[in-house]
């Protein structure tokens, strides 16, 4: 019997996850000339989520992957950089409660050596004391100058942008420039193969759409993954309390300053996000609808926008209410099916981890893919358990800025109730009053969150020192001397983010698009 090789793929579901695994299946198709046939079907009347705003510096690699340049990307997204996350009230709400998680890892690579020289008591932050890139967060500059080429940086940066606007730039590069089929039709069933995976999708308009493997990018509804294989859905809300958002959309000034981190401001009953772009902020209220009741949150994201985004009305805004479950996939490949983007699972949008867990699938998919149906088995079960794994540790660290908080309101306690905690990171938050976190405690290869990452959240949050830490090194305390010398070196050299966003879309090529080839 001659083996059933993969050809024809087919994608479910446009958006972010849709058209970005488009995007990477074809051009990986085109560089390692895999032969493969890729349609997405887009149903043309469901419009996407259109929120998540925010990428991990990873998306830098996954452009050039596709082969759009950095100019035309921020220029068509509408989009700036992110170098990081803030981090307002949440450890005691005061006016100075604020630290930054920043992309860029602490100087040297002995964690504890840094620790020993930093000198909490200075009233200087852990992420300032470790690199300079809180210096030009705090001033609003750019992580790079314009003359830098496409994707290198003074500091390691990922992206903001309009998520809407993404879609469509994915969308027109992959159907001109990457030979990806668009099917814009309405799929009235799901047929089934005799081994329990799907043979084919069947369009209201078009009829059977026959597929060897098939990408389930379908959101929330799930319809491949779990309407059609019945893959269990976990919920995760017992760790994870949050459940509901107001999102709006606030044109800003043309001179107004952009600031290059997500800005998350805690509230009583959870946080809002303030993510900043050239033409507009996008601004959310994140809530537990146990503690909050939706009146309330509008009131709180109102209050928010009128008091951070001058020129902003309280006419002008239109909330959006998002209803959202917590949780994941109990398996993410079924059969000859795999789940991406929210299809897969979704939580809440705190340290943006949504569109990276994108990447991190495709990259997976992408380097072992499946050539025969033979070899589906094998390759779904370490997938489904790589991504068990990962969709774990996010959790985790999402909670970590929770169990962390010191707030006194109802909502806050409940999140640090001892029954909430995994059982993980209540083991490793003990260890880390021993030691500090490292790669012992995150050993797999591309682990989302890191130990630096884990550093900045625990220190910027008041953790307390590990207990057994070595006597100040004069290397370390070089190193911390290195990084103040080297801010006020950045300060002097990186530009205005503003102005460079806009210097920087006066460089984007009329065609703006290389060969991916």
């Amino acid at each position: 019997m001659e083996e059933e090789q993969t050809k024809r793929v087919v994608i479910l579901g446009g958006g972010t996850a849709g058209w970005l695994s488009a995007c990477v299946l074809a051009a990986e198709n085109i560089r390692r000339g895999l032969g493969l046939s890729i349609t997405i079907v887009e149903a043309p009347d469901i419009p996407t989520v259109g929120v998540g705003e925010g990428t991990w510096p990873t998306m830098r690699g996954t452009l050039q992957t596709i082969g759009l340049d950095e100019a035309t990307f921020l220029a068509a997204c509408g989009g700036a950089f992110k170098q990081g996350s803030r981090f307002d009230g949440w450890v005691s709400g005061a006016a100075d409660d604020s630290y930054l998680h920043p992309f860029t890892p602490p100087a040297g690579d002995d964690l504890a050596a840094l620790l020993a020289a930093w000198d909490r008591d200075s009233g200087q932050s852990f992420a300032a004391a470790a690199n300079a890139q809180q210096a030009v967060v705090d001033m609003r500059l750019a992580p790079r100058q314009t003359a830098m080429p496409d994707f290198a940086g003074a500091l390691n940066y990922g992206y903001h942008l309009d998520a809407v606007r993404f879609a469509a730039l994915l969308r027109e590069h992959a159907t001109t420039r990457l030979g990806v089929i668009h099917i814009a039709d309405r799929i009235g069933e799901v047929i089934p193969d005799e081994r329990g995976g799907i043979a084919a999708l069947h369009g209201v308009s078009h009829g059977t759409i026959s597929g060897d493997f098939f990408i389930d990018c379908s959101g929330h509804a799930a319809l491949l993954i779990g309407g059609t294989l019945n893959v269990p859905f976990m919920d995760r809300s017992d760790m994870l309390l949050n459940d509901r958002a107001m999102a709006v959309q606030v044109p800003v000034l043309p001179d107004s300053a952009i600031a290059s981190a997500t800005i998350a401001t805690a509230h009583a009953a959870g946080w809002l996000w303030d993510i900043g772009l050239p033409e507009r902020r996008g601004i959310g209220c994140i809530y537990a609808s146990r503690f909050m009741a939706d009146d309330e949150a509008e009131a709180v994201l109102r209050d928010y926008v009128l008091a951070n985004v001058p020129g902003a009305t309280g006419q002008s805004l239109s909330p959006r209410r998002i209803l959202f479950p917590t949780g994941h996939r109990e398996r993410f490949w079924q059969g000859n099916c795999i789940a991406i983007g929210l299809s897969a699972g979704f939580l809440e949008p705190l340290e943006a981890s949504a569109i990276v867990m994108i990447e991190l699938s495709l990259r997976a998919l992408t380097e072992n893919f499946p050539r025969s149906r033979a070899a589906m088995p094998f390759l779904a079960d370490r997938f489904n358990t790589l991504f068990r794994y990962r969709w774990d540790r996010v959790v985790e660290f999402l909670k970590l800025h929770y169990v962390l908080s010191q707030r006194p309101e109802p909502y806050w306690q409940a999140q640090r109730a001892t029954d909430s905690l995994p059982p993980r990171l209540a083991a490793l938050i003990a260890l880390w009053r021993d030691q500090p976190p490292s790669a012992w405690d995150f050993p797999h290869v591309d682990e989302i969150f890191s130990a630096a990452s884990h550093a900045y959240i625990l220190y910027g949050m008041d953790f307390p020192l590990p207990r057994y830490l070595p006597p100040p090194a004069p290397a370390a305390r070089r190193a911390i001397a290195d990084v103040a010398q080297r801010s006020r070196a950045m300060l002097a050299a990186l530009p205005d983010h503003r102005l460079c966003l806009a210097a920087t879309a006066q460089q984007a090529p009329g065609a703006g698009v290389r060969s991916a080839s």
